[in-house]
């Protein structure tokens, strides 16, 4: 975003654009984590340590989308998200938003 806006790209351009790539991003983490349920399903419940996270994960994990803008922990909540089966447009809604507000904020900084 800030090299397209440093070449001369409008802030609305660069908002959209940045703003779509991190929403794919955010979109493929989810299948991701999605995809892995199985298979971590059944490593986390081997374990007592496992079994808790678990259970704090479908606890808070409708919570934790709104520090998935957040960046560096973002976007391991992202996958989480889709670990945990959060309702795909519950978790694309709120943490697309988000992102949104996020690259507003910094495309107004610069």
């Amino acid at each position: 975003m800030l090299v397209a806006l440093e070449n001369g790209m409008s802030q609305l351009n660069a908002l959209v654009f940045a703003s779509l790539g991190n929403i794919s991003a955010i979109i493929l983490n989810y299948v991701l984590g999605f995809w892995l349920y199985e298979k971590m399903k059944l490593k986390l419940q081997a374990s007592k340590i496992g079994r808790k996270s678990f259970d704090i994960g479908h606890k808070y994990g409708y919570i934790s989308v709104f520090l998935s803008w957040i960046p560096i922990v973002g976007d391991p909540l992202t996958i989480v998200a889709g670990l945990l089966r959060i309702n795909f447009f519950y978790f694309l809604i709120v943490a697309g938003a988000l992102r949104i507000v996020r690259y507003y904020f910094l495309s107004i900084m610069l």
